[in-house]
């Protein structure tokens, strides 16, 4: 060691000396021994999916916490949401939402009588061997559920048809599931089936919550307050019936894009069955012991679509 380090070294001890006496010397704790000489494990890096994930255990213990859509707690509910950091998709109607959000509120009685205020002008759908409906002025419009399929088989959770407070209209909306026709809900509990103030997944027909609320989608600017104050439902029950609205080509063309031919969450549904392996629709659930996305079913179900083996066939054989 030559002259230079020993004289480096006592410096050092000098110095470390001087630090105890103060008591402020730092003494680095000792790293942890690791039992294994194995490097630690990768983390796996999961892809988040467009639509929440499926259910992988019991129905129940997998539930998540219902909730309240009382009028009370109306503030709660409308708080504003963070802005997506991602860009924009594009809108899938032919109305931009700023546009639907620009609609006039001043005069808020003639916006009431407005949604009672058409006659039927159109004719009845038919329904085809796949059971699909078929509207003779809209051809590309093609649900194979009713509304009244859809209200007895369970959806919404029970309470799209709830007590509404509308922030953008400042005004509360009620009762007017009765100018549904009473062959729809003859025989249903209207309290749970319809109004129900949680929302309910037992009610829906997988048993599982699906979508946003009526609030969500008035924040979103999804609603045409004009025509359908409760959003999409609202508009194919009215639009089933016969009415027709300058509303019909945007919503339609809502439909299309989410489970119309080429709709994205019909073929994400189809491409779970080709996944598993299954070749046969038949109601999901765990008594039948498939467990083919019932969050996705159930989305599907609130557009008015269900799958057929017809669509599940094609699938299989064109990826269609």
């Amino acid at each position: 060691m030559n002259d230079i380090e020993i004289l480096r070294q006592q410096n050092i001890k000098r110095n470390k000396d001087e630090l105890k006496k103060l008591g402020i010397l730092y003494t680095p704790l000792a790293k942890a021994h690791s039992t294994s000489d194995k490097p630690p494990a990768k983390r796996r890096k999961f892809e988040q999916p467009t639509l929440p994930p499926s259910r992988s255990s019991a129905r129940i213990a997998s539930a998540p916490a219902r909730p309240s859509y009382n009028e009370d707690e109306k503030e709660l509910i409308s708080l504003p949401r963070k802005k997506s950091s991602r860009p924009a998709s594009k809108d899938v109607s032919t109305m931009k939402a700023e546009e639907v959000a620009e609609i006039p509120v001043k005069d808020i009685e003639s916006i009431r009588a407005g949604w009672t205020a058409w006659e039927p002008t159109a004719a009845a759908p038919a329904r085809d061997e796949e059971s699909t409906f078929r509207f003779q002025d809209q051809p590309t419009f093609t649900p194979n559920k009713s509304p009244e399929e859809m209200i007895r088989e369970g959806c919404f959770g029970g309470s799209y048809w709830r007590p509404l407070y509308s922030r953008r209209l400042g005004t509360t909306v009620a009762d007017d599931y009765k100018e549904l026709p009473t062959s729809w809900i003859s025989g249903v509990d209207v309290e749970t089936f319809l109004t129900s103030p949680t929302y309910d997944t037992e009610i829906n027909k997988y048993k599982v919550a699906s979508g946003q609320t009526i609030e969500e989608w008035e924040a979103a600017g999804w609603i045409n307050h004009t025509y359908d104050v409760r959003g999409w439902f609202q508009w194919y029950c009215r639009f089933f019936i016969g009415r027709r609205c300058e509303d019909d080509e945007r919503q339609i063309s809502r439909w299309r894009k989410c489970v119309g031919e080429t709709g994205r969450w019909r073929r994400m549904l189809l491409k779970k069955y080709v996944a598993m392996g299954i070749r046969e629709v038949f109601d999901d659930g765990e008594e039948e012991g498939n467990d083919v996305s019932p969050v996705m079913h159930q989305t599907c179900h609130h557009w008015a679509y269900e799958v057929r083996q017809g669509d599940l066939d094609r699938f299989w054989n064109t990826g269609k």
